[in-house]
Order: structure tokens, then C-alpha cells, then sequence
């Protein structure tokens, strides 16, 4: 908040002011040679820090203390200087003064915030030749330490140790093991505490809350929420705000509001963006953005998360209007220069649509300063839209300029290298992806085995999966679209089986992937029982993209009425996707009749969509209902409607080379040509039937396939 803020500041201030006048009335009394006065006043400074006043006055404390060599140490840890804290150990030591548990603690406080754990070692090789490993305070912070640098084993060593753990030290242990994600370890050490009479904290079900991630806990949370009420804790801010989040995480955001509403007069800015990231999760943007309104309505000032949040919310097209709003708020507070903002603003323009790629383009242009994410949106946001050859020419800038490549731009580039089907290309990128160390990342071999399956070597594509892992969904899910795309669907649901007896856990893009397997080997009944168990037996609740697959497999089973029934039981409005998928089936079946009415619901949806009219042109003309097809032609004029030319790309000694329709641009364009003409000449020798005109209608496909359209959906 904007007061609260103002208030710290003046605090703050009032606090340096009152130290100086304390310290000037030492100085005239003459009081500073008494050690107990200068530490009190060496320890105001210190918390106010402003440390080079601190070590000018320890310089001339004339006898110094433990507590003064402890206090410079504490003072400089908190302020993140943990390299100034060591040498002040260092001196202290070379002056004949002992260390005691306050000065490791303070130590390696620093030590868990900075993650140095080889400083941390030496310490406890210290603290064991000292005698201090049974000292609470200095066996407190060695076992946060270990807990903090994820070696939960020898925290738990350390704490065996401690001849009575405090609750100080119980918290650290299971925080370290929450962090680790030991779910069982971690409440096993919560019953070890209440058994022994040691009384939980916030300190204790705040790590534990983070744990609770699944539907599946959804009535541990009400437990631990019992508890949480039972000991004092339910407006606790920390815990509230975990509660709000476990909550949300385990599918009731009804929950999470009642925690939330029950904590009027508490909340901090946390628990607001707390509540806001739930409503998000759940898809409850309205309730988001009216909740953005409300915090601020009441003093709240939003902070980079909650922006950085809200601006999340806007990808949808419906909620563009208040992504340009928020742009122009982020504006006139002057915090477009805050580069986790502008990632934010640029992932919101190149998810909204396709065609604010050019705003997004502009925002990354004008940020002075850019992280990896800043150059990942970019890379993935060509990528996405099919701009390929730029996501490459990008990559090559970025490795040019030496910022890091993560997993996520390897996973991009490997995705445009499979959609331009640059085998050689894609094969150089594993080849980096393996020096790098992310051959074995989910994203990067999901993206490794969409590559080669696209390319057509489910082999290799095989082999990328089993250098996984295997513990996820992504790398599962991928691999069974791969089969599923080469015609070996049988294969793709034979892994869905074995997925699901490893218990590795299911996702909406798994049934994606199982239904797309079903459509292309005609196993329509199994499909379809497919989509009926998904949330009964799997609770998983279809979307869109589901029925969309679904409408696919009953089209090209040429069950055009079934598919029909099935968008009309849809238990939400079907999509232009939906659509464009019955359309497509209605052109395989020849049925004008069903097409025209799809038609006339896609173009309600997607006036400006160049597909729907193309695909029903290519019907009126292939039943040789010609005054139709002229009709739509002229629509697409007045509209203002223009076919999208369809590319082809070809590799030649690892170079790429992409062709349009009646492209004349290549510098080999001649000699093409003319190759061109001998191979018609030849055809049309070779062709005796007069339905050549229909064959090549039929190869001339202008839109993308359904699966294609299924596998953006799925966000592969």
C-alpha cells in the first residue's frame, strides 16, 4: 500500500535521527568507552544500515566485545554482504577472539540466503571443532542451511544431533523436505512434532500448504486447515495466504474465498495477489479483474506480481481491450520500463492474436534492458505463429550475443525446425542441446521427438523419449501424438496404457493426443468411450479441443449426423476450431447441405477467416455448383477476404528453401520452371483420365489439417 510505504520511509528515517542524536549524546558524555552503550548504538546502526557509519564507530569502540564482532557480522549478513561478514570472522579470529553460536548463526543465515553451501561446509567443520553442533542456535541455522541449499539428508543428520530441537529447528527440517517436494517425509515430521509436545507454528504449515497441489488433497488441506484453526494460526498472514493458494490448487476457489473474505482487516498484498492468481487459474478472469479494481479502490497499491498477473488474463480476445487499458495504466505509472512488465505486455500481445505480433515486436525493440525471458517471448512467439525462418534468424542473434539459451528457447527452435521439416537443422540444435546439458529436459525432448516424428524417424523420435526421465506427462504425451501422426495408433494407445499403470500423471493433452491416435486407426467406438470416462474415471472435464477430436473421429468415419449431435450436446459453445473440423469432414462426404450451415456459423465467428470460404469454394467447385462458388468468391472480395498462399519448404545441404504459389523469387526461379513444365508435360502424357483437374483440386489443400490445429490447441 501507498501509505503504509510512506510510513516505513519515515520510520525509517526517524529511526537514523533518533541513533545520531544517541550517539552524539554518547559522545558528550563520554560515555562510548563503556562497551555495553557503544554495541547498543553499533547495533541501531546496523539495523537502519547504514553500515559505514557502523564500521567507522566499531573502529573506535576502544574495547571491543564478542557481541561487537557478532553485531558487524549480523549487520553485514542482513544487508546481503556475505563475503564482508567472512572476513570480519577472519579478523575476529586473528584478534584472539573466540566465536560462539551467535556468530555462525549470523554466518550462515547469509550462507542459505545466497546458497553457498561449500562456505556452508567449512563452517560446519568449524562449528564440530569448536563443540558447537549440540548449540541450538548455531545447530538451528546449520540445519536451515541444508534445508535451504536442498540437502534435506544432512539437515536431518544435524538435527539428530541437537539434544533438544526447538520449533525453530522442526520448521527448517520441514520446510527443507516441502522444498524437496517430500510430501511424506514432510507431514510424517509434523506428526514427529506434535508427538513431541513442540507447538506448530505459521512457520510450520506455511512450507506444508505448498504441498497440497492436487485435487487429490483436497481433504488433507481441510485437515490441515483444522489444525490451522485449532492452534490460533487462521489470520495469520502467512498461513492465510497459503491457505488461499492450497486451496485454489486442490479445485475449490470457493474455499479459497472464504479464506480470503475471512481475513478482512488482515490481508497484506500478498493475500491479494494471492486470491487474484487463484481466480486466474480457474479461468474466473472477470472476477480477476474486478478484484484488481477492488484492492486499489481500498489502498492496495499493485505491485510487478499483480500486474505481471493481470496482464495474464488478457490473452483471450474477448479481454483485449483491457490488456491495451492496462498497457496505458502501466504507462502513466511509469512502469513500462520494468522488464518482468514488459515480458508481460509482450506475452499478452503475442497471445491475444496473431496479428499483434508487430506490437509486441515494437515493445521488445524499445526495452533498454532484456532477460532471457524478454528473448524467449519473442523466439516462442515466432515460433507459435509460424514465422519459423525468423525464430531461427533469432536463435542464430541470440547465440551471437551470448545470452543464455535455456530449455525453453531450445524447445521453441526445434519446434520451427520441425514445422519447416529441416531434419539437418534440427539435428545441429540437438547436437547444442546435448552440450548444454537440457537433452533430458521435458520441453526440450518433447520438442526433440515432435522433430523427428515430423520428420518422419519415429525411431530416433523413440529414443529421445527414453532419455528421459519418463516421470511427466510432456515427453509421454508427445510421444503418443508422434505414433499417432505416423499412422501407428495402435502403438500411441498401447503408451497410454502403460502411462497410466506407471501412474504418471494424466492431462487434458494426453486425451488429445489418445483421441487423435483413435480418429486416424477408425476406432471410433473407443474414442468415443474416450471422451465419456475422462472425467469420470480420469477427472479430467473435456474441452473443446477434446469434441474438436471427437468430431474428427466421427467425420472421418463419415458419421456426419453423430458429429452434429455430439457439437450440439457440447456443454459449451463449440468454437470456430469445432467447426472448421465438421466442415472439413462435410467436404470429405460431399454433404453441401450440413457444409453450407457449418459455413454460415464459421463465418459469424471468423468473418475475416480465409479457410472457411476456401474449403466451401473447393466443395461448390468439386460438385460443379459453380453459381455458388462465384457468389462466395465475390464475398471474399467485398470482405476484403484474401486466400493465404500455401508454402513448401525443402532442405538442400542444410539450406532452406521455401516456395509459394507462383513464386518467382528463388534466384534458381529459371531453371525451376522449366524442370516445372517438363514434369506437366510428362503428366499430361501420362494422365488418359479427364479428372486431373479434381486430382490436383484434391492435393491443393489450402487451410492446416485438424491435427495441426488440435496440437496449437494442446499448446505442443
Amino acid at each position: 500500500m501507498r501509505r503504509p510505504l510512506n510510513s516505513l520511509i519515515q520510520s525509517s528515517a526517524y529511526a537514523f535521527y533518533k541513533v545520531l542524536t544517541t550517539h552524539c549524546h554518547a559522545l558528550k558524555l563520554g560515555t562510548l568507552a563503556d562497551v555495553y552503550t557503544a554495541n547498543k548504538i553499533l547495533n541501531a546502526y546496523t539495523r537502519c544500515k547504514e553500515l559505514h557509519i557502523a564500521r567507522k564507530l566499531f573502529d573506535e569502540i576502544p574495547h571491543r566485545d564478542t557481541v561487537s564482532w557478532n553485531t558487524m557480522i549480523a549487520g553485514f549478513v542482513n544487508c546481503g554482504n556475505l563475503e564482508t561478514a567472512c572476513k570480519i570472522l577472519k579478523n575476529m579470529r586473528r584478534c584472539d577472539f573466540d566465536f560462539d553460536g551467535y556468530s555462525f548463526g549470523s554466518l550462515l543465515k547469509g550462507v542459505a540466503s545466497s546458497y553457498r553451501l561449500e562456505v556452508g561446509q567449512q563452517l560446519h567443520s568449524m562449528v564440530i571443532k569448536m563443540g558447537y553442533e549440540e548449540n541450538v542456535y548455531a545447530g538451528s541455522a546449520l540445519l536451515d542451511m541444508y534445508a535451504k541449499c536442498e540437502k534435506v539428508e544432512d539437515a536431518y543428520t544435524v538435527f539428530e544431533y541437537l539434544p533438544e530441537p526447538n520449533s525453530v529447528s522442526w520448521n527448517a527440517l520441514i520446510a527443507g523436505f516441502s522444498k524437496v517436494g517430500d510430501r511424506s517425509t514432510a507431514f510424517w515430521l509434523l506428526h514427529c512434532m506434535e508427538k513431541e509436545g513442540v507447538r506448530a507454528e505459521d512457520g510450520t504449515f506455511a512450507p506444508l500448504l505448498t504441498l497440497l497441489d492436487d485435487i487429490e488433497f483436497y481433504k488433507l488441506t481441510i485437515q490441515i486447515h483444522g489444525k490451522i484453526v485449532k492452534h490460533g494460526l487462521a489470520f495469520d498472514n502467512t498461513v492465510c495466504n497459503a491457505m488461499i493458494t492450497a486451496y485454489s490448487e486442490c479445485g475449490s476457489i470457493r474455499d479459497a474465498r472464504k479464506v480470503f473474505d475471512g481475513a478482512v482487516g488482515m490481508r497484506d498484498l500478498v493475500t491479494w495477489n494471492s486470491m487474484l492468481a487463484a481466480y486466474l487459474v480457474h479461468e474466473e478472469e472477470e472476477l480477476g479483474f474486478q478484484l484488481f479494481l477492488d484492492m486499489q479502490r481500498l489502498g492496495f497499491e499493485p505491485d510487478i506480481y499483480t500486474y505481471t498477473s493481470i496482464l495474464s488474463a488478457c490473452f483471450e480476445k474477448a479481454h483485449k481491450s483491457h490488456g491495451q487499458s492496462l498497457h496505458a495504466v502501466v504507462i502513466k505509472r511509469g512502469l513500462e520500463y520494468l522488464v518482468p512488465i514488459s515480458n508481460a505486455l509482450i506475452a499478452m500481445y503475442l497471445k491475444s492474436n496473431n496479428t499483434s505480433m508487430g506490437e509486441a515486436l515494437k515493445l521488445f525493440e524499445s526495452m533498454e534492458l532484456k532477460d532471457r525471458v524478454s528473448w524467449n517471448s519473442i523466439l516462442t512467439g515466432f515460433s507459435q505463429i509460424g514465422l519459423n525462418e525468423d525464430a531461427l534468424k533469432l536463435f542464430g542473434q541470440m547465440r551471437s550475443l551470448m545470452v543464455e539459451i535455456d530449455h525453453y528457447a531450445f524447445s521453441a527452435v526445434l519446434r520451427s525446425c520441425a514445422d519447416l521439416a529441416t531434419l539437418q537443422l534440427g539435428q545441429q540444435v540437438h547436437v547444442l542441446a546435448i552440450k548444454s546439458g537440457f537433452e533430458t529436459n521435458d520441453f526440450v525432448a518433447s520438442a526433440l521427438i515432435f522433430l523427428y516424428s515430423k520428420c518422419g524417424i519415429i525411431e530416433d523420435a523413440r529414443k529421445s523419449f527414453e532419455e528421459t526421465p519418463n516421470d511427466s506427462s510432456i515427453a509421454w504425451n508427445s510421444l503418443i501424438f508422434g505414433y499417432a501422426q505416423n499412422g501407428q495408433g495402435n502403438i500411441a494407445l498401447d503408451l497410454f496404457f502403460l502411462m497410466r499403470d506407471r501412474k504418471v500423471r494424466l492431462d487434458h493433452i494426453t486425451f488429445v493426443a489418445v483421441l487423435t491416435a483413435c480418429s486416424h486407426i477408425g476406432l471410433v467406438e473407443e474414442g468415443l468411450n474416450f471422451l465419456k470416462s475422462m472425467e469420470s474415471d480420469y477427472g479430467i472435464p473435456p474441452r473443446m479441443e477434446h469434441y474438436a477430436c471427437a468430431v474428427d473421429l466421427l467425420g472421418r468415419a463419415r458419421r456426419l449426423g453423430e458429429a452434429r449431435t455430439l457439437i450440439e450436446s457440447m456443454p459449451f459453445k463449440p468454437d470456430a476450431m469445432v467447426w472448421k473440423t465438421l466442415l472439413g469432414a462435410c467436404r470429405v462426404c460431399g454433404d453441401i447441405e450440413l457444409a453450407t450451415q457449418v459455413a454460415s456459423h464459421l463465418l459469424e465467428l471468423e468473418p475475416e477467416e480465409h479457410c472457411t470460404y476456401v474449403l466451401l469454394s473447393h466443395l461448390y467447385g468439386h460438385l460443379r455448383r459453380w453459381d455458388e462458388k462465384a457468389n462466395l468468391t465475390r464475398l471474399m472480395r467485398e470482405r476484403g477476404v484474401k486466400k493465404v498462399p500455401g508454402w513448401s519448404w525443402i532442405e538442400i545441404k542444410n539450406q532452406v528453401h521455401a516456395f509459394n504459389a507462383e513464386d518467382q523469387s528463388h534466384p534458381l526461379c529459371k531453371e525451376i520452371y522449366q524442370m516445372l513444365g517438363e514434369l506437366m508435360e510428362e503428366i499430361t502424357w501420362l494422365d488418359t483420365d479427364t479428372g486431373l483437374d479434381a486430382l490436383i483440386s484434391d492435393f491443393d489443400e489450402p487451410c492446416e489439417s485438424c491435427d495441426a490445429k488440435l496440437l496449437s490447441a494442446g499448446n505442443f
